[in-house]
Parts: structure tokens; sequence; C-alpha cells
């Protein structure tokens, strides 16, 4: 039995590869139609010799039934959805365990080898269903970063950068970020080295502020910080908008 489009052995390759051994001027009865064991949600639909794998979500979209007939331009069209749909599953998979941008999901799915337009339909797909949403994750990254992991604005922009996300929807999400919720924050943090740091007033400021500084807090939200620790230990408050530190 000659295979056509085989999930296991062609994923990745052009889609009218898979149906390179089909007769171009034949209507084509199904003959035989097998659930495969793996992967799950996959039919193996044979055409006498022929034989054609493809999503269930597809076989039923094309009405593929036992004694329906093709012809090899409307199998085409079925191995384009099949391979859009393939993407769309592959998409869901990636979000299995948690929320992804629309940057990190296509690079996941070209590493899976899928070709670009199916790459772009799962992805036009998954924003509609609002499962790709950016601006939420952005501003949700956002908020968990500064409260629950102590980071600052300028590092958070980092890393929504590094995960493609794009510049107007990080500076609103910052946006959403108030100073005090980074104020207190970068307190929490700046306490905690503080009281972890040894030494004259001098180099626990030094030490203290270029941890946070580090951090992604700001010149001003760090000489903020390091005034309220020094009224806590009663030590003089520095008087500079910004200091910087090695």
């Amino acid at each position: 039995m000659r295979e056509g489009n085989s999930h296991e052995n062609q994923e990745g390759q052009g889609t009218h590869d898979g149906l390179a051994g089909f007769p171009d001027n034949e209507t084509l009865l199904i003959t035989e139609i097998e659930r495969q064991a793996k992967p799950r949600g996959r039919y193996l639909i044979s055409f006498g010799p022929y034989t054609l794998s493809v999503h269930e979500d597809v076989l039923v979209k094309f009405r593929m039934v036992k004694g329906n007939a093709f012809t090899k331009q409307e199998l085409e069209e079925i191995v384009v959805a099949d391979e859009r749909q393939q993407a769309y599953v592959e998409g869901l998979k990636a979000l299995e365990r948690k929320p992804r941008t629309r940057k990190e999901i296509e690079m996941k799915l070209q590493q899976k080898g899928i070709e670009a337009g199916s790459i772009e339909y799962a992805l036009s797909r998954l924003k509609a269903e609002r499962l790709v949403d950016d601006e939420s994750y952005a501003r949700q990254w956002a908020q968990q970063r500064i409260r629950n992991h102590r980071k600052g604005k300028a590092w958070i922009r980092q890393e929504l950068q590094q995960k493609g996300v794009d510049k107007s929807i990080i500076s609103e999400a910052l946006a959403e970020v108030s100073s005090d919720q980074e104020f207190e924050g970068a307190l929490a943090a700046g306490r905690k080295k503080w009281n972890q740091t040894k030494g004259e007033a001098a180099d626990r400021k030094r030490k203290t502020g270029a941890y946070l500084m580090r951090r992604g807090y700001s010149g001003e939200q760090v000489r903020k910080v390091i005034n309220q620790l020094l009224r806590e230990d009663a030590y003089p408050e520095e008087d500079e908008e910004y200091f910087s530190f090695d």
C-alpha cells in the first residue's frame, strides 16, 4: 500500500509532497478509515492503495466517510487544512502548562518544522479565541513580577522584550504599575539585603543600592528605599536625587 501524507513520517514537509504518489486525473474513493493509536485524534484514510493521515476535525469538516470520493485537488485542500489544524493543536499543547506570548508560540511551532502559513493560521485562531493575548499576558506578568518577585520596571521591560512582546504593549502594561506598588517591592527587597549586609552605613548603602539597581529599580526608587532604611536605623538621609552604585 502506498502512503500519501503520513503525520508520523512526513511532519514538517510541504503540503503537496504528501500527495506526490496520488494520481492527478482520477477520482479517489475512500475504501477504509482507521483510527490511529498515535498520535491521538488522527485517522488513516485509505483510497485503495493510497493512504492519507488526517486529524479528526478535518475528517469531520470535509465529510470523509467510507464511500465518498475526492479528486487530488480536493485532497490538496484537505492536506493544507490538516497542516493548519496540526499547527493549532501544537499551539494548544504549548499552552497547556502555562500562558505564552505570540512570539513564544511561533518559535515553538517553528521548532516543530511547521510551515509559515500554518503557523500564522494557528496564531490568528489562538488570538481570536483569546488563548494568546499579549496585552493580558504583559499586564499579568508585570503585576506578578512586581508583587511576587520584587523586580523593577527596567527588569520587567527587558523580560517582556525577550518574550517578543511589542514595545507599546510593554509600556502600557508598565504604566498600570503605580510608583507605590514598585516602591513596596523595592523596599521589601532592599530591607532584606540591608539586614543581611554587615559593616558601616556607607557599605550597606552601596551594596543595597547596587542590588536594587540590578533588579531593575530606577535611581529614584533606590534613593527612596535607601532613605527609608536609613530612617529605620536612625542614620542621616541622603539628599541626592540619583546616585550610582558599583
